[in-house]
């Protein structure tokens, strides 16, 4: 078993599992551990940041060997294919034959059971929702040996506790999405570069009824009026066929080791978001570019979470409502200014409406910032805490899938569903978040 194989992305915190199982048939029983005193959790690719898929002292089920696609009907775009799939091979599949994910997160080597999992969303929250909204069915295999097909019309308490539902509910063996139609594998892309805050929320309130997709880079280190300034960008994609599309990446880059300490640092981080911001000319500059570094950037570069050095990183996600967003932001970004803990990877949106089937699904109709923190101990959880105090006065919450230190009281009173989730919980089905979040581990 390779450790690296199974720690989340964030590489915090460290688990140890006592046995890795492994599903490779979905018409096969649910492997289940020895003892009945130890739980099973379903793991996919791992690329969740925090312990919600790791299950400390327990046993993990290697999901990803459910690798194959069942049926594609190309013509209204239903795809059926079982959970151990990645989205990059969806896209390899469907792409060529003129469709697309519906919702793509910032990382295309997610498999579908996480994708549902966590109930992941992508830069047109504003328009799609999140990916549970596109999920049209699955089958839940449970401990007891039952299988149940779910849906929005059947076992529909069980579908919607899924969704978001963090693996617990039972192991998704195959899943059915609806695809989205698309002319051509190219994005028309505007890239513009601004210089605060207040132009971020013009921005984002101008684009949303022109594009599809939007997201901003913000540099974190920036202070007094260009607090917030970053990168906007949006895009569609093409509607016409074209002779020559753009041409998809070509060799990934790769981290190949993990250094002694962390790469980002006070001085790295300055002169990265300085060459970032001034990279991007002043004024807007459209561009049309190939799908893949449009939605998934940082999958060019393998193995980049070993930058954060042994001890991990640890990333932060929150989304506050629209009446406490942009005072509950900019909060947060002098917070970050003063200590000079920036983020190397800061990302600001603007969610929509559009609401998920999921009983715990993260998103909501407000403003989002994620944040990525080298984890310096102490300094690092005693600073993360001060942010919690913005986010929880402002009405708004965390994300589960990147988290790895919420406080259980601020999960319970932010996600009031989780005891309908827990009511629903396989039995046999626990995860190291579960037990911290529920008030049953520090």
């Amino acid at each position: 078993m390779s450790a690296r194989r199974y720690e989340s992305w964030g590489r915090y915190p460290k688990a140890h599992h006592d046995a890795v199982l492994s599903a490779r048939w979905r018409a096969a029983p649910l492997p289940l551990p020895e003892s009945t005193d130890q739980s099973l959790l379903p793991f996919g690719n791992g690329r969740s940041y925090g312990d919600v898929c790791l299950n400390d002292g327990h046993v993990l089920l290697d999901a990803r060997p459910l690798d194959r696609f069942i049926a594609f009907d190309s013509e209204s775009g239903v795809l059926r294919c079982e959970a151990g799939v990645l989205l990059s091979e969806i896209l390899d599949l469907v792409v060529p034959r003129g469709w697309f994910l519906p919702v793509t997160p910032g990382t295309r080597l997610v498999t579908v059971g996480g994708a549902i999992a966590n109930d992941v969303h992508g830069k047109n929250h504003h328009r799609a929702g999140t990916f549970g909204c596109h999920v049209r069915a699955f089958e839940l295999l449970r401990s007891d040996g039952s299988r149940r097909f779910c849906s929005a019309q059947e076992n529909t308490e069980h579908f919607r506790a899924t969704i978001g539902g963090l693996g617990l509910i039972g192991l998704i063996t195959w899943a059915e999405l609806q695809l989205r139609r698309i002319a051509s594998p190219a994005i028309a892309q505007e890239a513009v570069r601004y210089d605060g805050l207040d132009a971020f929320f013009a921005l984002s309130a101008e684009s949303d009824q022109a594009f599809e997709y939007t997201v901003a880079w913000v540099d974190c280190l920036s202070s007094g009026s260009q607090l917030g300034r970053g990168v906007f960008i949006r895009g569609n994609h093409v509607e016409t066929p074209s002779d020559t599309p753009p041409k998809p990446p070509g060799l990934t880059l790769a981290v190949p080791f993990t250094p002694p300490v962390s790469a980002i640092n006070g001085l790295t981080l300055k002169a990265f978001n300085a060459a970032y911001f001034y990279g991007h000319p002043a004024g807007r500059h459209a561009s049309i570019v190939h799908y893949a570094p449009f939605f998934h950037p940082l999958d060019g570069v393998a193995d980049w979470n070993r930058i954060y050095g042994p001890k991990g990183f640890l990333q932060y996600q929150f989304v506050v409502p629209h009446a406490h967003g942009p005072e509950a932001v900019r909060e947060i970004l002098q917070r970050i200014a003063r200590a000079g803990t920036g983020s190397f990877l800061a990302v600001l949106k603007v969610f929509g409406a559009p609401t998920s089937p999921g009983l715990l699904s993260f998103p909501g109709p407000g403003v989002t910032l994620a944040l990525d923190f080298p984890n310096l101990g102490t300094r690092t959880f005693d600073f993360l805490d001060s942010l919690d105090e913005v986010v929880r006065e402002a009405g708004g919450r965390l994300y589960p899938a990147k988290d790895a230190r919420m406080r259980g009281a601020d999960f319970r009173a932010a996600y009031p569903e989780w005891t309908s989730l827990e009511a629903l919980r396989d039995p046999r089905l626990d995860s190291s978040f579960w037990r911290r979040v529920r008030g049953e581990a520090p």
